[in-house]
């Protein structure tokens, strides 16, 4: 699979596969979403849509704006329902969990840190740093961001993680300090290797294009170009879908999907965050493996290419982190960051009281061996 200089790279250009995400049971008087799949056919460069599809679609894609509604009230504890807090269910999880290794896979914008107006100022707090710290000590730990690799590795600034940039398509594995660690070479994979000179002339392109528009951010993610809009005034998103447009459409090899306030070009492989998923699993030796319990925490529309893989799977969970409904694949929910953290604390802990009944479980063993032996 990987070359002599462990890159492996994929020498054909394929179509984007689109899977629609599974919906859930919709709550009695339901509420309006969107499917990513509908999103992405709104999103299409070539497709010679209607640039009020692609505001449309930006505004799906933007949080919900909350209000004290009885009817919202409702949607929330009917979606509940089926999405349950992962915290009111930890005893559950655990017990799903048992006899089988866990593999702790993170989003980091809106997962580990919270959502800023400034990307370059979404930073992890030193509270959550140490607690993913001693997560990883216990349990395979990657971060799977849209970031580039480099960009989210300066946020965390932890060598014992596997980090997956740009949407799974630059992985690396941890530089030191992990159990996990397979040989002397850190795993290296990226499938979109051709790709880097075409990103970096469509990241000067979008400069150049929106620069009249104020509050747009266009940032260089390595293999994938991001323009945020969440500080734009939604009166000229209009305006900024129609420059985004205007330079895609002479790359026909990229496409464009949506995140949280944030339009993704990215280049047409068969490649998402649910693939760098199973590839690190491979890579950590769980291929078609039952004893592993993989769990993936985001909060994103991409995230949901994780949790549609292990919905097929049949193994571990997905946790979405939302404060509102949302159509998703994730078995279970997590509000904010904070919760995350506190989710993430109580895995850790779990852990150590396992490994010390363990350890005097053997030790009272050894014990009677002796005392038999007298």
């Amino acid at each position: 699979m990987a070359n002599q200089n462990g890159l492996i790279q994929e020498t054909k250009t394929e179509k984007l596969e689109v899977v629609a995400a599974k919906k859930p049971p919709v709550p009695p008087g339901g509420y309006s979403t969107i499917s990513r799949k509908q999103l992405l056919q709104n999103l299409e460069v070539n497709s010679g849509g209607r640039i009020n599809s692609w505001v449309d679609s930006m505004r799906a894609s933007s949080p919900t704006q909350i209000n004290s509604s009885t009817s919202l009230l409702d949607d929330q504890s009917s979606w509940m329902v089926h999405h349950p807090s992962a915290l009111g269910m930890f005893g559950d999880i655990i017990n799903a969990s048992k006899g089988k290794q866990i593999v702790m896979f993170l989003d980091y914008d809106g997962t580990l840190s919270p959502i800023v107006e400034d990307p370059d100022r979404a930073f992890m707090s030193d509270a959550m740093r140490a607690t993913v710290r001693k997560l990883a000590r216990h349990f395979p730990t990657a971060i799977v961001s849209g970031r580039c690799r480099d960009k989210v590795y300066s946020f965390v600034r932890l060598a014992e993680l596997f980090y997956a940039g740009s949407h799974g398509m630059d992985i690396k594995g941890p530089s030191k300090g992990s159990n996990y660690k397979k040989g002397d070479q850190a795993v290296l994979y990226q499938p979109a290797s051709e790709f880097l000179p075409m990103i970096d002339e469509v990241h000067k392109a979008l400069l150049d294009k929106t620069k009249s528009t104020p509050g747009v951010i266009v940032e260089n993610n390595k293999f994938c170009v991001s323009v945020h809009f969440r500080c734009v005034d939604e009166k000229k998103w209009t305006e900024l879908a129609q420059q985004v447009k205007a330079v895609l459409k002479e790359y026909p090899e990229l496409s464009l999907s949506q995140g949280r306030m944030v339009l993704e070009i990215r280049p047409t492989i068969k490649w998402d965050k649910g693939k760098a998923l199973e590839f690190l699993l491979e890579s950590l030796g769980y291929t078609n493996c039952a004893d592993v319990f993989p769990v993936y925490i985001g909060d994103d529309r991409t995230d949901e290419d994780a949790f549609n893989v292990l919905r097929e799977r049949g193994q571990g969970f997905g946790i979405l982190v939302s404060k509102v409904p949302k159509e998703t694949n994730a078995a279970y929910s997590l509000q904010e960051p904070a919760e995350v953290m506190v989710f993430l604390r109580r895995l850790v802990e779990w852990k150590k009281l396992t490994l010390r009944r363990q350890f005097r479980m053997r030790r009272r063993i050894e014990e009677l061996k002796m005392s038999l032996a007298i």
